[in-house]
């Protein structure tokens, strides 16, 4: 092996047939022995399987496609990328069974699919009755972010409408989806739960993946839930069992979401897997290990690193001073270095933390201040435009990829200030089966007297759209010549929206393999979350949970008052799962962690209030 691994990992890395579950806590090298396992298994070129490895991130999957890069032909031999990603390629292959023709075109904002169901709500009379008796006009946009809630949740556990036994929640979740399938549309929850009938109803189809992937890898396996196991189980059926899980109980951050430690044992008992811990820190400093270790007293390590490193509390009079705090022992740590951090200290190695993302806004005021580049990542949600013209030009992108798609199309209009498209109306065919798209929109835009109708039309003819390619950049920089006749904050925005977008299409462009790039796949990969930047220019701003997976010399955690972490409303199962994300967010830390809390906070109806040390600097402090 051109890696040097403990006998732990290369027990794993040498493990063939059959199931195996490997317990993995933080800085245990669990990426490696994962990558390397896949390496040797792949050592022989004429063997003609492939490997599928899922994870629950992109950046895990992007970092473990890295590491095998050398590895021939290692696009084509194996399939890494998160669980929902794999769940796209099945539909997108196989879906006619249950409804999807071709690549899924995924409704991902929260307001779309809340206009989904207003409207489905507003075609039935019953509905729209049952609303109105839930009261005045916001009263009932409560009640419609409740039934989509609750849609969610059913989906989620893997429940179709039709064994829905509510006959309100069925007709409501019959009528939803039936919008979405009005506009040749899924949500994201359709992707597992699609899939799963799919391996259920036809069995053949998941013996098939089986047979193409001889071995399943996933990692961050605490992270299951109840739909993602039974996905895993309708998979593999009741003969398949190399499958290898990777996880850690400790680092159970998402039971909110579903997500619970207990598949963990129970893919041991289902799938009669051997069990294998690998239990050393090869991450983390002295000091931050030992911290991790009064957070949770069963974190047990064997082996560690030979440097001692820092844990520091920090304390400031208020949140804006909290901000100066942290940015004055930054710019130290810049100037003079540390001797437990191997050479300079950079702002990419250096991540600000905090346990909701309502703790960052003094401290972006500081870094804005400086001047400092910094970048920030506080949920895992889908590209979102603030700026009007780029947000008409993203609804044009999703029609022109999904002429069918009645809600983008009905919002365009809207916004152009033209009628609605009637079904089977002479528009509605010209559109579905006459004109191009771009022409039917242009024609739109030329009718309309919206100021930006026409800028949008005329970037959507720029980018040369064919089915197989199509060039963004273009429309982009037509968008960026509007921005430039704008005043100076509406440009602002603007440049900033396109800049996202240029990113993004940065990434699709270098991660896609093959020359072409259709409109469908870059906007599905949008959906995904695959475009996203695993690591940008200066300090990093992010919240435990879009933290994970990470890993920086320097962490500075945040707001670390009683009250904000452990959140206030945490009770029982909920206080135990904070307690799990504070140790998850120390473990972050390679090297230095400091933890930062303001004396007291100005509260949102304007009273200052004093404020309690976090119980967990509190074990920061204890000898």
């Amino acid at each position: 092996m051109s890696v040097r691994l403990t006998p732990q990992q290369q027990q794993i890395v040498i493990h063939d047939a059959g199931a195996l579950l490997v317990v993995a806590g933080p800085g245990s090298g669990k990426t490696r022995v994962l990558t390397e396992r896949m390496r040797r298994l792949l050592a022989d070129p004429s063997q003609h399987f492939r490997i599928l490895a899922l994870t629950f991130t992109n950046k895990a999957a992007n970092e473990m496609v890295e590491r095998l890069d050398d590895v021939p032909d290692i696009r084509q031999r194996a399939f890494v990328g998160t669980l929902h990603s794999f769940c796209m390629e099945v539909l997108a292959n196989r879906g006619k069974h249950v409804g999807v023709d071709g690549l899924p075109h995924i409704f991902e904002h929260f307001d779309d699919r809340k206009q989904v169901l207003s409207d489905a709500v507003r075609a039935d009379p019953y509905l729209t009755q049952l609303l109105r008796e839930s009261g005045d006009a916001k009263a009932q946009q409560k009640v419609l972010g409740s039934w989509l809630a609750r849609i969610s949740e059913l989906k989620s556990s893997l429940v179709f409408p039709e064994l829905v036994q509510d006959d309100d929640e069925r007709h409501i979740y019959q009528a939803y989806d039936s919008g979405l399938r009005g506009s040749a549309a899924l949500d994201y929850d359709d992707l597992l739960l699609l899939t799963y009938r799919l391996f259920q109803e036809r069995p053949n189809i998941a013996d098939l993946y089986c047979r193409q992937y001889r071995y399943v890898c996933i990692d961050e396996a605490q992270d299951l839930n109840e739909a993602q196991y039974r996905l895993l189980r309708a998979l593999c059926g009741s003969q398949f069992k190399n499958v290898m899980l990777v996880g850690d109980p400790k680092q159970a951050i998402y039971v909110w979401n579903g997500a619970h430690p207990k598949y963990l044992d129970l893919f041991e008992r289902d799938f009669s897997a051997k069990k294998i811990e690998l239990m050393a820190n090869f991450r983390s400093s002295r000091a931050v290990v030992e911290f991790a270790q009064k957070l949770n007293p069963a974190y047990v390590v064997e082996g560690q690193l030979p440097i001692e490193g820092v844990v520091e509390v920090l304390a400031a009079p208020d949140e804006a001073g909290e901000a100066v705090v942290v940015a004055d022992l930054l710019s130290s740590l810049f100037e003079s270095r540390h001797p437990d951090v191997e050479g300079p200290i950079t702002p990419e190695r250096c991540a600000i933390l905090g346990r909701t993302r309502f703790v960052f806004g003094s401290v972006e005021d500081e870094l804005k201040s400086r001047r400092w580049a910094y970048s920030k990542k506080l949920s895992a949600a889908a590209l979102q435009s603030e700026s009007e013209v780029v947000q008409q030009f993203e609804l044009a992108l999703r029609i022109l990829a999904n002429p069918l798609d009645r809600l983008h199309m009905g919002l365009l209009r809207r916004l152009w200030e033209l009628p609605e498209i009637q079904h089977d109306s002479e528009d509605e065919s010209r559109l579905f089966f006459g004109a191009t798209t771009i022409t039917f929109i242009f024609d739109l835009a030329q009718s309309s007297q919206s100021s930006l109708a026409l800028v949008v039309a005329e970037a959507l003819k720029e980018i040369q759209w064919t089915p197989t390619d199509f060039k963004l950049l273009k429309g982009l920089s037509r968008i960026e010549q509007y921005a430039d006749t704008r005043e100076d904050d509406a440009r602002a925005i603007i440049r900033q929206d396109t800049r996202e977008w240029r990113k993004h299409w940065d990434f699709y462009v270098r991660s896609e393999s093959g020359g072409g790039h259709s409109v469908s796949s870059f906007l599905g990969q949008v959906a995904l979350g695959t475009t996203q930047q695993p690591t940008e220019p200066g300090i990093a701003l992010l919240t435990i949970h879009s933290a994970k997976g990470m890993e920086f010399d320097v962490v500075v955690l945040i707001g670390m008052n009683e009250g904000t972490f452990p959140d206030y409303r945490a009770k029982g199962a909920a206080l135990e799962e904070e307690a799990r994300s504070a140790f998850v967010a120390a473990t972050r830390s390679k090297r230095l962690l400091f933890l930062t809390y303001p004396q007291t906070k100005r509260m949102p109806w304007g009273d200052v209030r004093p404020q309690k040390p976090s119980r967990y600097l509190l074990a920061a402090q204890q000898d």
